[in-house]
């Protein structure tokens, strides 16, 4: 198969997101060719280089998120009459309100309104070579203002003043830029018609060239989620539009306001129909747990079409510690990951303070580095807490104290990595109040470390009944916990036998990616067969088409008529051979085999096909 993995801020980039997960996918998949289509998202991003690429990657294609020249295309009376139209319908849509607003229906008329406008703009810039001047006219914020003016917007809407409607437009600028892009030719060359299959590494802006590739070409969709885009808008909702983002006159803006109720009501609506409609047109999405896949489902994400598949991680790193015998100090607790607010060590510091008067003998090591400025106050906060909480205890007059707490970065001599750092301790612990996939945990399990975490995010998910959940910030309940394993050799040696089990079973690499091909597999079979994929010689492209495409009987793609279609899609028939339809044995022959150029005009006994 030919796939096109289309990333938003990741994969290629070297700083990007999930980028360790595309590239082990990639080399995981390397019977099938990806050409990787990439959004970047600051100058620094692409001024930081790409990572070294396996050969199976065969085309790169990167567009910025960041900044849009203008194209120069001067639309005419009949462009500008078509623009008007469907951006002024899409933005009515947007001052109804959000899909997950009560009363709104996620696939009805209005669904419908949303994505005849999308692709009423995306057909516009394909005809025209662009729309990045349109998105940046008078034109586009009177539509817009009309639109908040009509009867029957929402109160929000009308609300907005001339900062707000110029915010709202230079948002809505740069979340279509993706619709100028030159990705969507109708020559099966080097655009995203070519692919058999379109893998979107997330929602939001690196879904939407799939989007447009299944309205162009009919490519399949998969959507694979494991943070929902849309989610973190709605917790990023507060903040300025990034730099770079035009205004709607075409000057680069300073901070706009965001945080004003029109503004933020009508991006949100934008965002909450974009993610109805990746959901509606993928024909799968694999969020990577169930707490996403509820999100998924709330904004409108067919039951049918979700499959979890848990992020594959490398398990060799903590592979020795697991094995090895358990030889570490049994009265310590270990908490590792990113210090910042979201994690709440003051509650478990508070806990640990319950824990002492249990366990006097009991130490705390807090293994990890400060996430930003935000994380260098907290881990102030923090230190100073700790020393009121547990001052410096010393074993005589003439002895130096030690306080039980010690804050610790992971890279030094005692701790150089984090398997080390799970082997410090006997009893590993998470006292988030907001996880989405908890990495750290999951690395714990695979040290065969006994877990005490607090029930957030994936956690419960994750650890089964492998380890112990308690609520989020109860420092009562969470020391109660600890103590109980701290007394319980043999339970903590059962309960981190247990979760290294599940944990290679669920959350390795191989098992992600032999999800992914299954699934790569199924989606394929269930599509119809597409026509006019040639290369600069004639021949189709690569590409899979499974067994039950090959059925016996006579064909009627002759003479310049159409090859006809089954309705049913995957059962269409047999390609004649040389024709633009004949895209079967080329996945097991390969692009350089020899292929018959002239139609053949006998039957097509069934044959097993590409596999």
């Amino acid at each position: 198969m030919r796939i096109g993995l289309l990333t938003e801020g990741g994969y290629p980039y070297v700083s990007g997101d999930a980028g360790l997960w595309c590239d082990r996918l990639v080399r995981g998949l390397g019977q099938h060719e990806f050409d990787v289509y990439a959004l970047s998202r600051s100058e620094r991003q692409e001024a930081a280089g790409q990572v070294a690429l396996p050969p199976q990657v065969t085309r790169v294609r990167t567009a910025p998120l960041w900044t849009a020249e203008d194209d120069g295309v001067v639309h005419g009376r009949r462009a500008r009459r078509r623009f008007t139209e469907h951006y002024g319908a899409l933005v009515s849509v947007l001052c109804e309100g959000a899909p997950a607003d009560a009363g709104t229906d996620r696939s009805g008329p209005q669904a419908d309104r949303f994505g005849n406008a999308l692709y009423g703009l995306a057909e516009l810039a394909r005809d025209e070579g662009g729309l990045v001047g349109a998105l940046r006219s008078e034109g586009a914020v009177r539509a817009l203002e009309r639109a908040c003016r009509a009867p029957g917007a929402l109160g929000t809407a009308r609300e907005a003043r001339v900062p707000d409607l110029l915010a709202v437009a230079a948002h809505l600028e740069r979340a279509l830029r993706p619709l100028s892009l030159d990705w969507y030719a109708d020559d099966g060359g080097d655009g995203l018609g070519s692919v058999d299959l379109c893998h979107a590494a997330s929602g939001g802006a690196a879904a939407f060239p799939g989007l447009l590739a299944r309205h162009f070409f009919g490519v399949p969709l998969l959507v694979t989620e494991y943070g929902v885009r849309l989610r973190t808008h709605y917790l990023g909702a507060g903040a300025a539009v990034a730099p770079g983002a035009a205004s709607a006159s075409g000057a680069a803006p300073g901070p706009v306001p965001e945080s004003a109720p029109a503004v933020r009501s009508l991006l949100a609506a934008f965002h909450g129909r974009l993610a109805a409609e990746v959901y509606r047109q993928a024909a799968c999405v694999t969020p990577g747990n169930a707490h996403a896949r509820r999100w998924q489902e709330r904004c409108g994400a067919d039951r049918a079409k979700l499959r979890t598949v848990h992020p594959g991680m490398d398990a060799s790193r903590f592979t020795e510690v697991g094995d090895s015998p358990d030889a570490a100090d049994p009265r310590t607790l270990v908490w590792v990951g990113r210090v910042e607010p979201a994690k709440d060590l003051v509650s478990l510091l508070h806990a640990f303070a319950e824990i002492r008067k249990e366990e006097p003998g009991t130490r705390l090591r807090i293994l990890g580095a400060a996430a930003g400025a935000e994380g260098e106050a907290y881990l102030g906060h923090c230190r100073m807490l700790a020393a009121q909480l547990f001052p410096d205890e010393a074993a005589g007059p003439h002895s130096v104290g030690d306080n039980p707490v010690s804050f610790e970065e992971i890279g030094g001599p005692e701790v150089p990595g984090p398997a080390e750092a799970y082997a410090a301790g006997a009893v590993v612990v998470l006292s988030s109040v907001v996880e989405g996939f908890p990495v750290g945990l999951v690395e714990a399990m695979f040290c065969g470390r006994a877990t005490v975490s607090t029930d957030v995010g994936a956690v419960v998910e994750v650890i089964g009944g492998t380890g112990l959940v308690v609520p989020p910030r109860n420092p009562r309940a969470l020391a109660e916990a600890c103590v109980a394993l701290l007394r319980d050799p043999g339970r903590r040696a059962r309960l981190g036998a247990a979760a290294r089990a599940r944990a290679l079973e669920l959350f390795t690499v191989e098992q992600n990616i032999a999800a992914f091909h299954g699934i790569y597999l199924e989606i394929v079979s269930r599509s119809p067969v597409r026509q006019g994929i040639l290369d600069a010689a004639g021949e189709p492209r690569p590409f899979a088409v499974p067994a039950e495409a090959w059925l016996p009987g006579r064909w009627t793609g002759l003479g310049g008529r159409a090859v006809p279609r089954h309705p049913s899609g995957w059962t269409a028939g047999p390609p004649v051979r040389g024709t633009a339809a004949a895209r079967g044995s080329a996945a097991t022959s390969g692009p350089s085999s020899p292929r018959a150029t002239t139609p053949v005009p006998a039957p097509v006994v069934a044959t097993e096909g590409a596999r």
